[in-house]
């Protein structure tokens, strides 16, 4: 089965970053860069004009910041897929991201064919990398005070049945969808149908977002400890 191939815009406000991540995407022929914003700004024009599927948005850039652009391009163009990349794991800034549409993350520093392997993963949704993306996510939540208001992102409302919401919490913990099936006592199958079905309920494209989702909703909580 051929890989897809994706048409690339590259958001940097830093020339060399943007040719950094330019090289890297270079030796992979299933990305084409399309294009180069310097600013939030310059990403959410380009967006309209070039319709990239990818977007590789850095989080710090003035006026508009990556934050502010990833909210207002997904708000108007849903279809495109934005991964944050950042120098830093600063927790409230990725889960503003996530919470805003993202797809997920990637850090900078990290190994060449590291940041391709998993820039892959979070596109093809593989669930194992985008599990420990959203386990780590949420012990850097849970370490710090310093947690994001739910009043500072637009979360989907929607009603969820309790053993959605065990398997919510579970899943945004780092549970895959085996160790999910044993503590609950149901089949890995069903628990793969629940997650299609939460994931379409909240319209949320992976796990890291779904853990987003359940940190701002209070979901991470076993509501029957006693």
């Amino acid at each position: 089965m051929t890989k897809p191939n994706y048409r690339v815009l590259i958001a940097d406000d830093h020339p060399l970053a943007r040719k950094a991540v330019q090289s890297m995407l270079a030796v992979d022929s299933a990305f084409f860069v399309i294009g180069e914003a310097y600013d939030g700004s310059e990403a959410i024009l380009l967006s309209g004009e070039l319709q990239p599927d990818l977007i590789l948005m850095d989080i710090h850039m003035s006026p508009i910041d990556g934050l502010e652009a990833t909210r207002q391009i997904k708000s108007l163009y849903p279809q495109i897929r934005i991964v944050m990349l950042t120098v830093s794991d600063d927790v409230a800034d990725l889960f503003t991201a996530i919470q805003f549409g993202a797809q997920g993350y990637l850090l900078k520093n990290m190994d060449p064919d590291e940041w391709l392997s998993y820039l892959h993963a979070l596109l093809d949704d593989n669930s194992d990398v985008a599990r420990q993306m959203a386990d780590s996510m949420f012990r850097r939540f849970r370490s710090t005070s310093a947690a994001p208001s739910p009043s500072q992102v637009e979360g989907h409302q929607a009603q969820l049945t309790t053993r959605e919401k065990e398997i919510v919490r579970l899943v945004s913990t780092g549970d895959n969808n085996r160790v999910v099936a044993e503590k609950l006592l149901i089949s890995e199958n069903t628990v793969k149908n629940h997650m299609k079905n939460i994931l379409d309920k909240l319209h949320l494209d992976n796990r890291v977002q779904l853990t987003a989702y359940a940190i701002s909703h209070g979901l991470t909580q076993n509501e029957h400890t006693s």
